[in-house]
């Protein structure tokens, strides 16, 4: 029986605002003094749908930071594939339904973490998070969100890195600029989600530049944002104007992201996406800003989505916002665990 105090880490929008507070405090503490005994005896599960670099990294040393265990899985390969319906008669791929998988988990590990990209076939589907929302109704411990449809951990270390750039926790009046850039593939919009979430939650200016209307971000992540807007003050605005949504900014956030309206259906957007190269943040654009800080999820291609000189600039935190993944997963699992 899974225990009514349970609780998860799936989206920072199901987490109050004092509680993200407390998260990104505790994350600047682990930052000064990273190793601590919180996960001592305590053991994770990281099940890696997809491939990772800071992800994993980052999960695997902040465990054994906070003195635990992590083990990791990536079903299909080194685990059963999974199947994650009800009702399905399990004659294909899958040898095991996420009914056992999760409650089999949760008898050996204290915590576990997700990794699930979208199919790209139906976004209908794909919206709905089965692979993260299967573990969270079938574990009796904690799951988080490595990234699924959104990243949730990657708004926190984002956040962490302005905070630290500005000299304070208190963002708001800043004027936030999240554009969309070129990629010659369509990408998830997880990123783009949650950045969209977490600018708004912390009371910021926020501007979402793309190149055309299709390119708007699923109403569900801008309905989100508008609640965030109504509660922590701040705007929010949709543009398709570069200069003026660069002009003035504190800060430039750069994710590529495929337009919903063709999701599944990726060639007629091509021509979309090639015709706007242009969107790449290079030097002009950033002296429109305020001084602006540079910022991106990474990975990141080179002259594709931004300039070296602007990715060799002094105002790109990408680095310390990757870095930053680290001590704000120790807080969420410290957290979670206690």
């Amino acid at each position: 029986m899974k225990p009514a105090s349970i609780r998860h880490f799936l989206n920072t929008q199901d987490w109050s605002r004092a509680d993200l507070d407390a998260l990104l405090v505790q994350a600047a503490a682990f930052k000064r003094n990273k190793l601590g005994d919180q996960l001592k005896g305590k053991s994770v599960a990281l099940v890696f749908f997809n491939s990772s670099l800071r992800t994993r990294t980052s999960f695997e040393l902040g465990t054994f930071q906070l003195g635990g265990h992590a083990v990791v899985l990536q079903p299909g390969k080194d685990a059963w594939p999974i199947e994650f319906n009800l009702g399905t008669v399990m004659n294909g791929e899958a040898e095991e339904h996420i009914a056992e998988v999760a409650k089999v988990l949760s008898r050996y590990v204290d915590m576990i973490g997700v990794r699930a990209f979208p199919k790209f076939v139906d976004w209908s589907v794909d919206r709905e998070d089965r692979v993260l929302r299967g573990f969270a109704q079938h574990a009796t411990v904690p799951v988080i969100n490595m990234e699924t449809i959104t990243h949730p951990c990657q708004e926190l270390a984002h956040i962490l890195a302005l905070q630290e750039h500005f000299g304070t926790a208190d963002l708001r009046g800043k004027k936030y600029v999240l554009t969309w850039t070129y990629h010659p593939k369509a990408l998830n919009t997880a990123v783009a989600n949650s950045a969209l979430t977490i600018a708004t939650r912390m009371g910021m200016d926020v501007t979402l530049l793309c190149p055309t209307p299709e390119y708007v971000l699923d109403q569900r992540y801008m309905d989100w944002a508008a609640q965030n807007v109504a509660e922590s003050g701040g705007s929010l605005q949709v543009s398709h104007d570069i200069d003026s949504a660069y002009r003035g900014a504190d800060v430039v956030y750069a994710k590529s992201w495929g337009a919903l309206p063709y999701f599944g259906n990726w060639e007629p957007e091509k021509p979309i996406r090639d015709a706007h190269k242009h969107f790449i943040v290079d030097e002009a654009k950033m002296a429109l800003t305020n001084h602006g800080v540079f910022s991106h999820c990474l990975p990141l291609r080179r002259n594709i989505k931004a300039t070296d000189a602007v990715m060799d600039s002094p105002q790109c935190i990408a680095i310390e916002e990757a870095e930053n993944r680290l001590h704000v997963q120790k807080a969420i699992m410290a957290a979670l665990v206690s």
